[in-house]
């Protein structure tokens, strides 16, 4: 990565630190309230279903997000979900966690390892 542009460098960077400093974050078309995308709908919904709180970034109103997101981990599509700083997936895979019953729980792990981290 020695010849990384600076705008891609600085966007990871700040990528990184909104996946650590976020015990779940979902980079999503739109908002929870006003999705943009059937897909990024879906996963927001179901995130907010489980009662935890998330953080999420809505890609369409940061350029520099949209186009380097997908070289984070290697994920070429919206929505991605982090939990606990680990890419999770997109859409599909979110609402097969939710269906299993294991998001809830993920998530609820995740917020209250934050919250004992920051306390």
């Amino acid at each position: 990565m020695e010849n990384q542009d600076p705008v891609e460098k600085e966007t990871l960077e700040r990528i990184h630190g909104q996946v650590s400093n976020n015990p779940v974050v979902l980079y999503m078309k739109g908002t929870p309230q006003m999705p943009s995308c059937g897909f990024s709908s879906q996963a927001a919904q179901a995130l907010a279903n489980t009662g935890e709180k998330f953080a999420f970034v809505n890609v369409l109103a940061d350029a520099a997000i949209f186009e380097h997101l997908p070289k984070y981990q290697d994920w070429p599509t919206f929505p991605q979900l982090y939990v606990d700083g680990e890419l999770q997936g997109g859409c599909d895979i979110t609402l097969e966690l939710a269906e299993a019953g294991d998001l809830q729980k993920m998530m609820a792990e995740a917020n209250a390892k934050h919250a004992e981290n920051n306390a």
